[in-house]
């Protein structure tokens, strides 16, 4: 599928492409539903409805939102867009298939931006102010043997996310691709910036599952 962005909202790179990879290699067909949590273009979202399953997308990005529904219109295929941060818009919903691949840059400010298109890849001081929140609260938004996709560089802790993901409870947490390669852009900035040490050059691309138990 070929996407289009607005201004300000950011283009998927290889990450998204590994993980939209991913999502094909689930079981999702009518019945089913997906979750795309930190959309952006909405190619994760896409890929999940073209796969067959009821989707839903969330942003705090307006923009983003536009964007996936122009780009669902182009293809003629239907995604719920919702805007708000992490799983707040989706209180008290479940899917089988949570999906992300959330802000995870390294950067010199303790919290997340509040607007701007730094908001797609920015997360904190160690990358993971995302991430743990989506660990932490997935498996409430989870079916009995959900599973939750996502992806991160290693830079910020393959094992801290294994971890995090059993502490909540789910299970089978494991690295399903890990691609490696040399730092990116954003990671670069972010190394001239002193956030990330200078004698890192490469990096492993993560994309990591967890399952919700069969039972609650």
């Amino acid at each position: 599928m070929k996407f289009m962005t607005l201004p300000g909202v950011f283009a998927p790179i290889s990450d998204s492409w590994m993980l939209a990879d991913a999502i094909r290699q689930e079981s999702l067909g009518p019945g089913s539903r997906a979750l795309d949590v930190c959309t952006g273009s909405g190619v994760l979202a896409l890929t999940a409805a073209q796969c067959g399953a009821t989707t839903t997308a969330i942003d705090v990005s307006r923009r983003a939102l536009l964007t996936v529904r122009l780009n669902a219109l182009r293809h003629g295929l239907r995604v719920r867009t919702l805007r708000g941060q992490t799983f707040g818009p989706v209180a008290g919903e479940r899917f089988d298939l949570i999906v992300s691949n959330p802000p995870y840059v390294p950067s010199p400010r303790a919290d997340v931006p509040r607007s701007g298109a730094s908001r797609a890849w920015e997360a904190g001081h160690d990358g993971r102010i995302v991430l743990d929140a989506l660990c932490d609260e997935a498996p409430a938004h989870l079916r009995p043997g959900g599973a939750i996709l996502l992806v991160h560089s290693s830079l910020i802790g393959t094992d801290t996310t294994l971890d995090r993901l059993r502490r909540a409870g789910l299970t089978d947490a494991e690295v399903r691709v890990s691609q490696r390669g040399p730092l990116g852009p954003l990671m670069r900035a972010q190394q001239a910036a002193g956030t990330i040490p200078a004698d890192i050059d490469e990096e492993d691309v993560v994309i990591i599952r967890a399952t919700a138990p069969l039972t609650d």
